[in-house]
């Protein structure tokens, strides 16, 4: 194996392993900040020596057992302590051994446990929004400062300060490792479901920049969904999360074309669609419905995905069915935005006039003046009613607030067309 292979398998490695080596540190040290550095010290040492020693047979044993040492080392050179080494190690291992057995055990025996706790800390809502996305996409899904900050087109020095200030604000409020319960659970709970739904949302339609999509967000919100379902397989909002991105993920190679450009939902080519993302998704919308969750406010968005899902034409669609799943999920979650995605379906069962009338409603919502879905929803029910020069200035104002270049292009295309044939709902 040549060196490049080498450094490609430790970064595969370490995609796999990261999380769950972070989250086993953290329950010996009790510091998820620690536990990171920990972690990545155990990483250099892999691009120091595997090069030469080979892959280990169990690497993320391997990991384990250096950052243990590692950790060893700090806490003997801690001078604070006033501890021998031989107390130092004694008590570390102490710890160790209450915890896990081995090594392997460390990976291996309590790994959903402190995975679990792993995600709870990463979004706890002591920390803010955006900092909660930044850490547990670092921590949990092994993302660089770098990958984040390319994904969110942010600087990388803000998403750096993000994490430190996160890691910091953790350890003064003495956030502790472990798993909430009773009222507690379902409270952070929600901030963890809504961390991933962010991160999916933000992968699945970009809001800035030149792509319309960013997949590895979607793959990464995606795998951590299902792992969350494994570890709290009784939840049903986790497997209403996880079937709505399943469903989602499975129209992604039809939602862009070969140059890059959007294609909206009507007009996908739907045999491109992810059959095993559907069928898993569906399975999931099936086991929070099983659960007593099926009008949770993601297993309802899941249930309107699937509706489309089950279509195999566009003119199938169940949009009465979609409308009344709307006015569901509108007296579960009042939201303008909710109220939006409500007019368009109401747009498409009813007819443009119908949908028209919900959509002036909201003109006057403050929260939506610069939304740049409010007038491209506008200028394609006014298309569809014939009001070609109204619709033109809708599209041209959605186009002027949007901040992707890809859906800017499309909203102009559609401005000069005058004209739109379909609801925008991708």
């Amino acid at each position: 194996m040549t060196a490049t292979d080498t450094h490609r398998t430790i970064d595969a490695v370490w995609r796999i392993e990261s999380a769950r080596l972070i989250a086993g540190l953290t329950r010996i040290v009790g510091d998820v900040g620690l536990a990171e550095d920990l972690a990545q010290d155990a990483l250099v040492a892999a691009l120091e020596r595997w090069p030469e020693s080979g892959i280990p047979d169990k690497p993320g044993a391997w990991l384990m057992a250096t950052a243990k040492h590692r950790a060893i080392d700090l806490r003997r050179r801690d001078k604070m302590l006033e501890r021998k080494h031989v107390e130092v190690r004694y008590e570390l291992e102490s710890r160790q051994e209450t915890a896990a057995p081995d090594l392997d055990a460390a990976i291996d025996d309590q790994v959903g446990d402190d995975l679990l706790r792993l995600v709870f800390i990463s979004c706890h809502p002591v920390l803010s929004r955006e900092a909660r996305v930044a850490l547990t996409l670092r921590l949990l899904g092994g993302l660089t400062t770098e990958e984040i900050a390319r994904a969110f087109l942010v600087p990388e020095p803000t998403i750096a300060q993000r994490i430190v200030r996160a890691k910091r604000t953790l350890a003064e409020a003495h956030v502790p490792f472990e798993v909430p319960r009773g009222v507690e659970l379902a409270a952070r709970l929600s901030s963890v479901l809504e961390v991933l739904y962010l991160v999916f949302n933000e992968g699945y339609s970009a809001t800035a920049g030149d792509d319309w999509m960013r997949p590895q967000l979607c793959e990464e919100a995606l795998r951590l969904g299902r792992i969350l379902a494994e570890l709290a397989p009784e939840e049903p909002e986790v497997h209403g999360l996880v079937a709505l991105m399943e469903i989602q993920a499975s129209r992604a190679r039809a939602r862009v074309g070969p140059a890059g450009e959007p294609i909206l939902l009507l007009e996908q080519d739907r045999g491109r669609w992810d059959q095993l993302l559907i069928r898993r998704g569906l399975a999931a919308l099936e086991r929070a419905d099983d659960l007593g969750g099926a009008h949770g406010p993601y297993a309802l968005q899941a249930a309107i995905a699937a509706c489309h899902a089950r279509a195999r034409t566009a003119s199938e669609t169940d949009w009465m069915r979609i409308a009344a799943l709307y006015e569901d999920l509108v007296r579960l979650v009042p939201s303008p935005v909710v109220e939006l995605n409500r007019a368009v379906a109401v747009g498409m069962a009813r007819g443009p006039a119908a949908g028209l009338e919900l959509v002036e409603e909201l003109t006057a919502e403050p929260t939506l003046r610069n939304y740049h879905l409010l007038p491209s929803v506008r200028g394609d029910l006014l298309a569809k009613l014939g009001r070609n020069d109204e619709a033109r200035a809708e599209f041209e104002r959605a186009a002027s607030l949007t901040r992707n270049l890809r859906e800017r292009e499309l909203l102009l295309d559609r401005a000069a067309a005058s004209h739109g044939e379909g609801a925008r709902d991708d």
